[in-house]
């Protein structure tokens, strides 16, 4: 694989630092403003709950982040989740060792992602239209297994490692998971040559492929990497609510794409960085366990959502037009 040339190399900065600077005052803004909130909101049971609810949207969010530097979007993932959760649930019915089912579920998820990939990169069609229906598909295939029925007879082992924490802290044991793939992902799209490939596509796809960066094969792992990172939240949320359903995770691709536009990543594609998503995940985090503590119903959690959703499209654009406009009248003076 050729090495991006120097105009792109320079999009790996991703987002200006002053935004991730205001990330983390919104951040400490909305810890300040859960704290007035609810007396218990700094609490380590709570802080523990926080966490855990944060979970799977993170692995969501981390290759969600890649998908769209690239300039491809991926609104299958819940629906992946809730199909891994069900497919479990029937696996181990069925009577199967839980390691199996587990690695027969990623298997099924990386494969959901393979579907997601040929479609959008050998026909050409955009992974927009693409995942809106492989969304309804998966959700599909989920109620197909398990209808409205639900399997809560997992091993204790299992469903202890998805409720208990970390020793005597109040780090919950499938966040740790997201610890190391924030790590993992970091490193892949900040301090790599595939990282700065993934800006070179999302910046010009076209310039990118004339450069002698495979677009169509790296845009097939993502969506694959995404399947799989989508089964595995399927099966940590499966045992943290010891329960696989058919509707498990449902709405959750609007939090996943709102923390990564909301981080900072461009919807355009060719910009962003991981950093900003990961005080981005951390700010929704914050805000829907605040909020759920005063007894905020969820529809009002969704307003809360989409507003943060298109504030991240909106602001961005907008400061765009200023900085276009500032400069216009500098070159005209």
């Amino acid at each position: 694989m050729a090495k991006p040339d120097s105009a792109a190399r320079t999009r790996t900065s991703g987002i200006p630092l002053q935004w991730e600077a205001l990330l983390v005052v919104i951040l400490l803004a909305s810890l300040i403003l859960g704290r007035v909130l609810s007396p218990v909101f700094m609490s380590s049971a709570n802080l523990a709950n926080a966490l855990a609810e944060l979970t799977e949207i993170a692995l969501m969010a981390l290759p969600m982040t890649l998908i769209i530097v690239a300039a491809e979007i991926d609104l299958s993932v819940a629906s992946v989740l809730g199909a891994s959760s069900a497919l479990m649930g029937v696996l181990w019915h069925a009577g199967l060792p839980m390691p199996v089912v587990m690695l027969l579920v990623l298997l099924a998820g990386a494969l959901a992602g393979l579907l997601n990939g040929l479609i959008v990169v050998k026909l050409g069609l955009p992974s927009l239209a693409v995942t809106i229906g492989t969304l309804a598909l998966f959700r599909g295939v989920a109620y197909v297994l398990l209808g409205d029925q639900a399997v809560a007879d997992f091993p204790p082992g299992y469903t202890l490692f998805g409720m208990n924490t970390l020793g005597s802290t109040f780090i919950p044991l499938p966040f740790t998971i997201v610890i190391v793939a924030a790590v993992a992902f970091t490193v892949l799209l900040q301090a790599t040559a595939f990282g700065r490939s993934l800006y070179a596509i999302g910046a010009n796809a076209s310039a990118a492929a004339f450069s002698g960066i495979e677009v169509g094969k790296i845009k097939l792992r993502l969506f694959v990497l995404s399947g799989a990172m989508s089964a595995l939240a399927g099966i940590l949320y499966t045992l943290r609510f010891t329960s696989a359903r058919g509707d498990n995770g449902e709405g959750f691709e609007l939090s996943v794409i709102a923390a990564v536009l909301f981080g900072g990543v461009s919807i355009f594609g060719g910009r962003g960085s991981m950093y900003g998503v990961m005080l981005s995940l951390l700010i929704v985090g914050v805000l829907k366990n605040g909020l759920t503590l005063v007894d905020v119903s969820s529809e009002t959690l969704t307003i809360v959502t989409g507003a943060l959703l298109l504030a991240s499209v909106l602001i961005p654009n907008l400061a765009a037009r200023w900085r276009a406009g500032r400069d216009k009248r500098l070159v005209a003076e």
